[in-house]
């Protein structure tokens, strides 16, 4: 095995009984250092033979180390195995802890679970990284989200007169011309052309977001904010962000600000969909113009047979409605699948949701596309 293949094996093994008989020296060293204060433990016991211990200056000399020597991806990694495996949650509540480590969605989700217990010296720098954290957010997201779903908006509305190719819809034009279809040339002649029709400025669709924020939907409340804020720029959407556990928080006037809304969420805590939902109902003038989106892992603390009979209800009256089991990268989520199928009985399309993929959803919802049998860039179809 050649020199640069032993070298990985030994960063990957770590430890000096590893089999490789390779040592280390200078980064190297530095970064297999780093390695061991988080995962040389024994398995399973939460402890760690070098150990990073409860303090401070040795917890951001630390964080320092592997923001050095690793990709930002893997500090947040590390960082993210750090507070769970090392329990150094409370350390978050010191400013100079903050200052060191690298903002993530799941560091935000930390954060905000601590909101209420944070101390008044940490919440200007906690605030500064959940800004950092939803200013690149937006950058990936916002816009994205705008174009395809005004793009929706002038599209929805159907004529019979399409102004220009682009407006055509083909697909709905070809099944309109089928009786005029001819076997010998193998084309469809078109009487008739179905195009899409351009929207007004006038409030055209009402959107409700709910989003769970038990403790498990971190990642999710954190997406879920920042597209709230960018739909609520739609001047064609009446768009409102309800917040919920057992308890309902209306945040859609903090809309103007995404951090504002993320700060007015209080993570953890149990679930009462059935009332969130009733909630969201509320706020619907217009049912066959409206578009209810839970996102939630769907594990019910409410009355389950109210909560799907409030769904049934809302989707009878024409309101469209989507379930989320997650908004999130983290992969595969845990829901309740007992929920999600009886959501889907009801006609209701159930499946997580890549943050990249939302704003096609949102897109393809608004224009009434089938939504149950979602693309492959949504996941997990429940």
């Amino acid at each position: 095995m050649d020199g640069e293949r032993l070298r990985r094996w030994r960063l990957v093994l770590g430890g000096e009984a590893d089999g490789t008989g390779r040592s280390l020296g200078g980064d190297d060293a530095r970064m297999d250092a780093a390695l061991a204060a988080l995962y040389d433990g024994a398995p399973g016991d939460g402890a760690r033979s070098a150990g990073l211990g409860g303090s401070a200056p040795k917890v951001a000399r630390w964080l320092g180390d592997i923001r050095t020597y690793f990709p930002s991806t893997v500090v947040q990694v590390m960082q993210k195995d750090a507070v769970e495996r090392l329990n150094l949650t409370r350390l978050l509540l010191e400013p100079e802890m903050l200052q060191a480590v690298e903002p993530d969605v799941h560091l935000v989700g930390t954060l905000l679970a601590l909101n209420r217990v944070m101390p008044e010296r940490t919440r200007e720098t906690a605030r500064a990284v959940v800004r950092k954290v939803v200013a690149e957010l937006e950058a990936r997201l916002a816009q994205r989200t705008r174009a395809a779903v005004a793009g929706a908006l002038d599209r929805s509305a159907r004529t019979r007169r399409p102004r220009r190719a682009a407006d055509i819809d083909w697909d709905r034009t070809i099944r309109a011309n089928l009786a005029n279809y001819l076997p010998d040339r193998r084309t469809v002649v078109p009487s008739t052309l179905v195009g899409y029709g351009r929207r007004s400025n006038a409030v055209q669709r009402e959107v409700v977001l709910c989003v769970d924020q038990s403790g498990s939907m971190a990642a999710s409340v954190v997406y879920s904010g920042v597209f709230g804020a960018a739909l609520a720029s739609i001047r064609s959407l009446k768009t409102s962000l309800v917040a919920f556990d057992t308890a309902v928080a209306d945040l859609t006037e903090r809309l103007h600000d995404p951090v504002d809304v993320l700060f007015g969420t209080q993570l953890g805590g149990g679930t009462d969909i059935n009332r969130a939902l009733a909630y969201g109902q509320g706020l619907i003038t217009r049912p066959a113009d409206a578009l209810l989106v839970l996102i939630s892992d769907l594990y019910e603390g409410g009355v389950r047979e109210e909560m799907l009979r409030r769904v049934a209800e809302m989707t009878s009256a024409g309101v469209q409605v989507i379930a989320l089991t997650a908004l999130s990268d983290d992969g595969a989520p845990s829901y309740d699948r007992d929920n999600a199928a009886a959501l889907a009985a009801l006609g209701v399309p159930v499946f997580a949701c890549t943050p990249d993929a939302f704003p096609d959803l949102m897109a393809a919802a608004i224009e009434r596309r089938d939504l149950n049998r979602p693309p492959e860039r949504h996941r997990d179809r429940a």
